[in-house]
């Protein structure tokens, strides 16, 4: 679980307002960069317990097969409120009367 290797990917916004997102091969980069306040034990995807919980960072989350994912809050906001939006339906265009 915790041991097996990984991609690491932290996603932030930019300071021109883009996402951006980068990966590392290894825990011990963000341990440098980042106060770990704990670990996973809840997750409903097994594969992420046992990983580090990081202080301002939302996360683990699974992001495919092999890389575990760790959102800004903001970002977090931001994409759960794009996710959970409807989707906008087809619009079917009306002829005009003759």
């Amino acid at each position: 679980m915790a041991e097996k290797l990984r991609t690491i990917r932290i996603v932030t916004r930019g300071a021109n307002g883009e996402i951006r997102s980068k990966d590392y091969p290894h825990q011990d980069t963000l341990l440098r960069m980042h106060t770990q306040i704990g670990i996973d034990d809840c997750s409903t995807d097994l594969t992420l317990r046992g990983m580090p919980v990081f202080r301002g960072l939302i996360g683990p989350m699974a992001d495919g097969k092999d890389v575990v994912r760790y959102e800004s809050p903001e970002v977090f906001e931001t994409l759960t409120k794009e996710w959970g939006a409807p989707a906008a339906g087809r619009r079917r265009r009306r002829t005009a009367a003759s």
